[in-house]
C-alpha cells in the first residue's frame, strides 16, 4: 500500500522512520520518473543511471525539500535537471553539434532492444528528438505524462505562457516531420 505524499514527507523528515519512507517514495514514484527520464535520455541503461542518480540526489536534499511545491513536483524537476544534465554531459564528452545529437539519439533508440514500440511510436520518437530540447521536454510533459501547464511552470521555471508556445511550436513541428516522412 502506498502512503500519501504528506505521509512519506512526514516519514522523511523524522529521524528513525527516514530510511523507511525514502524506500516507499522510491517504490512509489520510480517507474513514473523512469519514463519521464527515459522519453529524455532515450536509452534504457541511460535511463537507469539517471533515475538513480536522481533518487541520490533527492536522497541528499531531503532536508532542503521545503514543501512549497508537491512532492512528484519536486522529484520530477530533479529527474529533469538531471536528464537534461546527463545529455548536456555526453554532448561535451562527444563534442556532438546539436544536430549529430539528434542522430546520435535516433541510432541510440533503433538499437536499443527495451524499445518496444511499433513503427508508428518510433517515427514519433524520431520527430520529437528533432525538437529543440525545451519543446521536448515540454511536449513530452504535456504528451506523455499529461502534466498541466502550472506544474511545469514549477518544474521548468517558465511561464505558462511560454509553455504553451513551445508545445504548440512542438506539436507544429511534430505534424510537419510526419507529413514529410508519408510523403
Amino acid at each position: 500500500m502506498h502512503k500519501s505524499d504528506r505521509e512519506l514527507i512526514a516519514g522523511l523528515k523524522a529521524g528513525e522512520m527516514q530510511n523507511h519512507a525514502f524506500q516507499m517514495l522510491v517504490e512509489k514514484y520510480q517507474e513514473r520518473l523512469y519514463w519521464h527520464i527515459r522519453r529524455i535520455v532515450l536509452d534504457h541503461d541511460d535511463a537507469d543511471d539517471v533515475l538513480q542518480n536522481t533518487f541520490v540526489k533527492v536522497w541528499k536534499n531531503l532536508n532542503n525539500f521545503r514543501e512549497e511545491s508537491g512532492l512528484y513536483t519536486w522529484l520530477y524537476r530533479i529527474a529533469t535537471n538531471e536528464s537534461l544534465t546527463f545529455i548536456n554531459s555526453k554532448k561535451r564528452k562527444n563534442m556532438f553539434p546539436m544536430s549529430e545529437l539528434s542522430d546520435y539519439l535516433v541510432d541510440n533508440l533503433e538499437a536499443d532492444p527495451y524499445f518496444d514500440g511499433d513503427e508508428i511510436q518510433e517515427k514519433l520518437q524520431k520527430a520529437i528528438i528533432t525538437l529543440p530540447e525545451k519543446q521536448r521536454l515540454v511536449f513530452n510533459m504535456k504528451y506523455f505524462d499529461n502534466l498541466k501547464y502550472k506544474e511545469m511552470s514549477k518544474i521548468l521555471d517558465t511561464s505558462v505562457g511560454a509553455l504553451k508556445a513551445s508545445y504548440h511550436h512542438a506539436v507544429r513541428k511534430i505534424e510537419e516531420f510526419l507529413s514529410k516522412i508519408e510523403d
